[in-house]
């Protein structure tokens, strides 16, 4: 895509972030997180250009970007657990493309989890494919809320974050974002990795010493 043609997107958003306020972040940051997934790119970095601005605050914009997720995961952790696997898989067949899902991604999301159980709805939520539906095999899981909520909120926060700190020193700059989010994915990847194998290795020792007192 040409790079005027994404420098006049992104400044139609800042334009319309801005007139829209912290609510129109929360909105937004709600869709991007719920069934009708969308980059958060497209919301958290123009929030930092108004930062960067003086036209946000760094602090509220974080807060409504990380309130707006939790919301959208909510609404896809109850969906999910009130309309079960096979309704939600006949509704991604049927109407996924009008909603920008389809079956490939929902699969992916829902074997990442079951391989690697709650954590996924930390490490889920910094890895693209998987960041906006790692809350619906939650649901179907019925996972604990508490351990739900923690999880979903430092891995949104960390990436509302790194978004909100791209826009505020390269907003100016589109050219130099998307290298730079491509090399942010890359180790975050590792990152996640990394905190997948501790809590696999952490769960397996309380295992083994589970079953080491009864014998």
């Amino acid at each position: 895509m040409d790079s005027q043609i994404i420098t006049n997107f992104v400044q139609f958003l800042v334009s319309t972030i801005g007139s829209m306020g912290y609510l129109g972040i929360f909105i937004l940051m709600t869709i991007e997180s719920s069934f009708i997934p969308f980059p958060s790119e497209v919301v958290m970095i123009p929030a930092g250009v108004l930062v960067f601005q003086g036209e946000m605050n760094f602090l509220l914009a974080l807060f409504f970007g990380i309130l707006g997720s939790i919301a959208g995961a909510l609404i896809n952790y109850y969906l999910a657990l009130y309309l079960g696997r096979k309704t939600v898989n006949k509704l991604v067949l049927k109407y996924g493309k009008l909603l920008f899902i389809d079956e490939s991604s929902l699969l992916k999301s829902d074997n990442f989890f079951k391989k690697y159980g709650d954590i996924t709805t930390f490490v889920g939520r910094l890895i693209p494919v998987i960041r906006q539906l790692i809350s619906l095999p939650a649901g179907f899981a019925k996972m604990n809320m508490s351990k739900f909520l923690l999880y979903t909120t430092l891995g949104a926060g960390i990436w509302c974050i790194i978004l909100t700190i791209i826009g505020y020193l390269y907003g100016s700059n589109m050219d130099t974002i998307n290298p730079i989010l491509n090399k942010i994915t890359i180790w975050l990847i590792i990152f996640c990795l990394i905190i997948i194998v501790i809590y696999i290795l952490i769960k397996r020792r309380k295992r083994e010493d589970f079953l080491n007192e009864f014998n």
